[in-house]
């Protein structure tokens, strides 16, 4: 157990080499798109490097063990997704809360063209909340968003920590929805999209401070 108290695991060290980077982004691409078939449970590295066509010693290379494995497949997912984000903010931040709660769908609609396009995305999703080894992981990528979005928010509210604990809140219905695209079909994506929005905004409105300390 780590300091925290949290699961720990060894981590490979990233590669350095060119080759190695696309032989270690391969049998990601790989491990992502047997996690629908496979399962969280089921997965292993051996499956992962025999359906990749290495050998399991070669895949230890680039991956330590399979919690190692499903490590990298969070981060590269919540890197990827980050971005969407950043891109997302750097283009309506100059027009303050209401610019940015006015094209929250077009955020929502963006991050899950990320997480469709990613190998297993809506499985690693679910893993990031299943396994106790990946919780760090989830947690600080999810604080690293709401920390950007507070930064973009600065000076709309006195109260930091009002704002702080909103954003954070809302940070986790974003990914909520995300998750439920893939789960819930009586719902059409634009109005899941649309409806998140309005929610969230709500949420935005309330950091500015509604004479209650929620």
């Amino acid at each position: 157990m780590d300091r925290h108290g949290l699961p720990d695991f060894e981590r490979a060290a990233p590669p350095v080499q060119d080759r190695a980077h696309r032989t270690r982004e391969r049998l990601l691409d790989v491990a992502g798109a047997m996690l629908g078939d496979c399962g969280i449970e089921r997965i292993s590295t051996n499956l992962v490097a025999q359906a990749a066509g290495v050998t399991p010693p070669a895949l230890y290379r680039h991956f330590r063990n399979k919690y190692d494995l499903l490590a990298a497949l969070a981060e590269r997912l919540m890197v990827r997704q980050n971005a969407a984000l950043i891109a997302w903010l750097d283009r309506w931040r100059s027009a303050g809360q209401a610019g940015l709660t006015a094209h929250l769908a077009e955020l929502f609609r963006e991050t899950a063209a990320v997480t469709d396009a990613e190998p297993g995305g809506v499985w690693i999703e679910r893993a990031l909340r299943a396994v106790p080894q990946l919780a760090p992981i989830r947690l600080a990528s999810h604080r690293h968003v709401t920390d950007c979005i507070v930064e973009a928010m600065a000076g709309q509210t006195p109260d930091a920590a009002r704002l702080w604990r909103r954003v954070r809140l809302a940070v986790e219905m974003g990914y909520a929805v995300d998750e439920m695209l893939h789960e819930e079909d009586r719902i059409n994506r634009d109005d899941l999209f649309d409806d998140a929005a309005r929610a969230v905004a709500a949420i935005f409105a309330g950091a500015e401070g509604d004479g209650h300390d929620v």
